[in-house]
């Protein structure tokens, strides 16, 4: 079918809500008509994500009810008896309102549905998962992107994210659905009567708080001092306000001081556009508070609280924002030194990162005896490794992140957690303090021990049918064409994670990638530094990770800067 055939398709549907069919009518640009329709919504490293509005390719009452309706006949069908799914949602336009739709669809289907009674984090959703031990899950949530986005996220029986097999099974049930009309719903009063519609909350919330405290390290340290530290905090209008407070109140931290301005939830995120921690302006007014409050440690999360954002104040009293890696050395660093002064660090330790974050903790994990594992980007990867090793027994995970500001701790959740990195990164700012040390001092530290690590990503933005086009005609250049060296340093060996396989470019000897297929290539550099191209699985971007290691800071930030130069000009060839 072609766009304009869906969009007529729309306009004629009876089960299409009056208001889309205005929304549609009123349309006067054909390329409107066409970037609504030209696909349908897909799942990607986190399932559905798009522009609120009506279409096929928007999020909309109808996009989460088809999706939905197919969620609800694989659940049915794969976990026959007395099935179940919980479902959570954060301060977005519409999440609520999705969340009650999708809750409803399943009880239609006889599929409980637990239903969280307000907005909370990702991470308790994968948490409420496993408690209820409920056959799926589902969140409402476009975590960080813009507030004319929303999102809806699968996740499966272990609390973690759809993983690719069953995520093609769930999308061949929701191409199954041929007309919005075949959508299967109940009332509420009828889904609470069966008992296919349960809220839930205090009982969820109490055990996964109790569970993020036993990963406290620092026991008496924290139990002793945690009065000491000063912490400002931003939940960003989202929905880490109560948890992450309530689990530092729970562990003594009396002194957090919220900014007001972004305390509230509210989808319109009117004092941060772009609701992410990985940009410097979100945390404007955290700074202004800080002249007066002069914390130890800021940092903020994301709408639906599985991001953070770390800032630090440098040497010449400027603040800086700590890059996703950054975070996470510093993370692993104090992890595995707590844990080895508290005699707690197992022999069979693992931390797990994605392939495109920093190589930094290679070395500092190898320096604890500690195994480093890489996954694909998305952080299912990691939960589904956790989950894996919880069966085994073979190894112990100690700690999982990605350069996207994901951090993980703990067995108990599936997911990056922003509740679990909050109290964590306290308990670290508040080791550093006894010892007279900021994180500045021992982000230092960690460089001048393991090396001047350093990276960044450049994002190209494409946007529509033609974007998707030319992202796919760039990856295939980088696929077709070996680049034999970057910025007049030769190339050691290029790695093809959708062929699944690493070429020696030296001796032109390949070798099987053990990982899943995906749409993914790198170089490393005879200098070890490497770079990444990945279109991106949520947004209209395609990615260019970039990394490189210095002889000091300075050194590292110069070579930063002309490799990326170096390899933007590699990448826009593909574009050409």
């Amino acid at each position: 079918m072609t766009y304009m055939e869906k969009y007529e398709s729309w306009l004629k549907d009876d089960s299409v809500l009056p208001e889309f069919k205005a929304e549609l009518k009123a349309i006067t640009d054909e390329k409107e008509i066409e970037d609504r329709f030209y696909q349908d919504l897909e799942f990607g490293t986190a399932g559905l994500r798009g522009v609120l509005g009506a279409g096929t390719n928007r999020m909309n009452e109808h996009t989460v009810g088809k999706a939905t309706e197919g969620l609800a006949r694989y659940i049915a069908e794969t976990f026959p008896g007395s099935p179940s799914c919980a479902i959570a949602y954060d301060s977005r336009i519409k999440s609520d309102t999705f969340a009650k739709t999708a809750a409803l669809i399943l009880a239609a289907h006889g599929v409980k549905a637990y239903l969280f009674e307000s907005l909370r984090p990702v991470p308790m959703l994968s948490y409420a998962v496993r408690y209820l031990k409920a056959d799926a899950g589902i969140v409402i949530t476009a975590s960080h992107n813009p507030k004319q986005y929303n999102g809806y996220k699968v996740y499966g029986a272990y609390g973690g994210q759809l993983t690719d097999e069953a995520a093609d099974i769930v999308l061949d049930k929701i191409a199954e659905v041929a007309s919005f009309g075949d959508v299967k719903s109940i009332s509420e009063e009828e889904a609470v009567e069966k008992g296919l519609l349960v809220y839930i909350g205090e009982d969820v919330d109490k055990s996964y708080i109790d569970s993020i405290k036993t990963v406290t390290v620092k026991k008496d340290l924290v139990r002793e001092s945690a009065p000491e530290l000063q912490i400002i905090y931003t939940p960003l209008h989202g929905s880490g306000n109560v948890p992450v407070r309530r689990v530092l109140r729970e562990l003594g931290y009396t002194n957090v001081h919220i900014v007001k301005e972004q305390e509230a939830p509210d989808g319109n995120f009117p004092t941060a556009p772009y609701p992410n921690p990985e940009n410097p302006s979100v945390f404007t007014l955290a700074l202004e508070m800080a002249k007066e409050v002069k914390p130890d440690i800021i940092f903020g999360t994301d709408p639906d609280c599985d991001r953070i954002g770390v800032v630090v104040t440098e040497k010449d009293g400027g603040s800086r924002v700590l890059t996703g890696n950054q975070t996470g050395m510093l993370l692993t660093y104090y992890l595995l030194n707590a844990l080895k002064e508290e005699g707690r660090l197992p022999s069979n330790g693992v931390v797990i990162k994605t392939i495109v974050s920093t190589e930094s903790v290679r070395k500092i994990a190898s320096s604890y005896g500690v195994e480093l594992m890489d996954v694909l980007t998305g952080f299912k990867y990691i939960g589904e490794k956790i989950e894996e090793f919880k069966a085994t027994k073979e190894k112990t995970f100690i700690f999982g992140f990605e350069e996207s500001f994901g951090y993980l701790a703990g067995d108990f959740v599936r997911d990056k957690d922003a509740v679990v990195a909050s109290m964590l990164v306290c308990e670290m700012a508040l080791y550093y303090k006894k010892k007279g040390m900021t994180l500045y001092d021992a982000l230092m530290e960690v460089y001048e021990k393991y090396g001047y690590f350093n990276e960044a990503i450049v994002s190209f933005t494409l946007e529509g049918k033609d974007g998707q086009d030319k992202i796919r005609k760039c990856i295939e250049y980088m696929r077709d064409n070996t680049l034999t060296e970057v910025d007049g340093v030769r190339t050691l060996s290029k790695e093809d994670y959708k062929l699944r396989e690493k070429t020696d470019l030296l001796t032109g000897v390949k070798e099987e990638i053990t990982l899943p297929s995906s749409n993914v290539i790198k170089y490393t550099l005879e200098d070890d530094s490497w770079f990444v191209v990945r279109p991106s699985g949520t947004e209209p971007k395609m990615k260019a990770y970039v990394a490189v290691t210095g002889k000091d800071l300075d050194d590292s930030r110069n070579k930063l800067e002309a490799f990326k130069k170096a390899v933007v000009d590699a990448v826009n060839k593909g574009f050409e």
